[in-house]
């Protein structure tokens, strides 16, 4: 084993409580990042031992975020609220220790490399490089699913429509659509305090304020993130909708290539890499999201080929925003960071 592979990190996650951070949290204590110490905190936490934690099947308390407890570090997790994953990432950033960002909170800062790991990690070769950024959910996706129809083909035009889930509000998200559910089923009162509108047995497509175009903030940081990391020679734009689902975003993908090919070909592109899981048709199984929730890899399914125009297909991708689409990528910008096996 070489020496690279046998190194022990000493790894920190900032903030606890969210989705992101559970998920992270979830998969360095089962997987075999090499971890020679694990130490949390979250600026929630005002009094010591307030709060507890468990890690690899151990008690751990959970500490305010003082910026001398960065000393000795190697790789620190953000994933708290915006203000405090700034302040330390910088914080990292000035001591020389590794940080990944996991809220999305460096995004807006050009300086800031936003990865796709095995889209543009290219990018994690400098070895002065310590703080990057995940990119949006939707952007992993659409990069990797992308990134390998461009291996085999010249792409003309991507066009999206996203079903998002009420796990893009974190857990206020998620307890409103069950408490709106329940409201509605039991003839009560509803909540409206995170989507303003009935989200349950409901779609609501532009809930977030939209600029002079049209679109809004989140489809506008999308379309941006996913041309800087694939920069692409090819036309590209989405469209996001508010869906009544807990977790898991649904894409249907437009796709115009140059070549004319079958379906069986376009198939093959996904049929060689590890984090796509292609379903054919006339599978027993349906392509829902009940299946994808929790798995770790980019389904792929109802492939069409379009008849109205040479070239043209529709795609149907579904993903977990908490594995593949936030702590998968994070934990793979970590290994090529620190060049592990």
């Amino acid at each position: 084993m070489s020496k690279k592979a046998e190194r022990q990190l000493r790894v920190a996650l900032i903030g606890t409580d969210s989705l992101r951070a559970q998920e992270i949290k979830n998969l360095l204590s089962g997987r075999k990042l090499p971890i020679k110490s694990m130490e949390f905190y979250d600026p929630d936490v005002a009094e010591e031992y307030s709060k507890l934690t468990e890690f690899r099947d151990e008690p751990k308390v959970i500490h305010h975020p003082y910026p001398e407890l960065l000393e000795g570090l190697d790789l620190v997790f953000l994933a708290a609220d915006r203000e405090t994953n700034r302040k330390f990432g910088e914080l990292a950033r000035e001591k020389g220790i590794k940080s990944i960002d996991l809220e999305e909170s460096f995004v807006d800062r050009p300086e800031v490399p936003l990865v796709v790991a095995g889209v543009n990690d290219h990018l994690l070769s400098d070895r002065k490089l310590s703080l990057v950024t995940n990119p949006h959910p939707v952007t992993i996706f659409l990069s990797r699913v992308l990134a390998a129809i461009r291996t085999s083909y010249r792409i003309k035009k991507v066009l999206a429509v996203v079903l998002q889930p009420v796990s893009a509000y974190a857990s206020a998200g998620i307890e409103e659509l069950a408490e709106q559910s329940y409201a509605l089923l039991s003839s009560s009162s509803l909540s409206h305090k995170v989507f303003g509108e009935q989200i349950a047995f409901n779609f609501l497509p532009g809930l977030e304020k939209a600029d002079r175009d049209g679109f809004t903030a989140s489809e506008s940081q999308i379309i941006q993130e996913v041309k800087k990391v694939l920069e692409p020679d090819f036309d590209f734009s989405l469209s996001l909708v508010q869906a009544p689902v807990f977790h898991v975003y649904s894409l249907a993908v437009y796709l115009e290539l140059a070549e004319d090919v079958g379906l069986a070909e376009l198939q093959k592109t996904f049929g060689n890499k590890d984090i796509f899981h292609f379903q054919p048709a006339g599978s027993a199984r349906p392509l829902s999201n009940v299946r994808v929730a929790g798995q770790e890899k980019i389904f792929i399914g109802h492939l069409k080929k379009d008849r109205s125009l040479p070239g043209s297909y529709w795609l149907w991708v579904a993903a977990d925003n908490l594995t593949v689409g936030s702590a998968l990528n994070a934990l793979e910008i970590a290994r090529r960071l620190f060049e592990l096996d």
